[in-house]
C-alpha cells in the first residue's frame, strides 16, 4: 500500500489570512468564524494524515519515512500555531474582562 504525502508538501499555512485586510465583512462574503473554523479544520486534517502515515509505517507499509516526519513536523507545527493563537485570545478577552467602566 503506497501513501502520498506530496499534498502536504504543498499546502498553504495553517491559519490561512483573509484575502483583505480592514474590510467589512460583507465584502468579504466571510466572517472571523468562519477563517477560524476552517484553520481549525486544516489543522485537524493535517494531523489525521500525520497518523495515518505514522500508521502505515508502523505495519510496515510503504511509506517513505522523511514524508512521515515531515507530515508529522507539520501537523505539530499548526497545532503548536494554534494552540498560541487561542491563547492570545484568551489573554485578550481577559484583559477586556477586567476594564473597569
Amino acid at each position: 500500500m503506497s501513501l502520498s504525502i506530496q499534498n502536504l508538501n504543498s499546502s498553504l499555512p495553517a491559519v490561512p489570512m483573509p484575502p483583505t485586510i480592514g474590510k467589512a465583512d460583507s465584502t468579504q462574503g466571510g466572517s472571523f468564524a468562519g477563517y477560524l473554523m476552517d484553520s481549525l479544520k486544516q489543522v485537524n486534517s493535517m494531523q489525521a494524515e500525520a497518523n495515518h502515515a505514522v500508521e502505515t509505517l508502523s505495519v510496515g507499509g510503504d511509506v517513505n519515512p522523511a514524508e512521515v516526519l515531515t507530515a508529522v513536523q507539520k501537523a505539530d507545527l499548526a497545532f503548536r500555531l494554534t494552540m498560541q493563537i487561542r491563547n492570545k485570545l484568551v489573554s485578550a478577552y481577559q484583559e477586556i474582562q477586567n476594564i473597569r467602566i
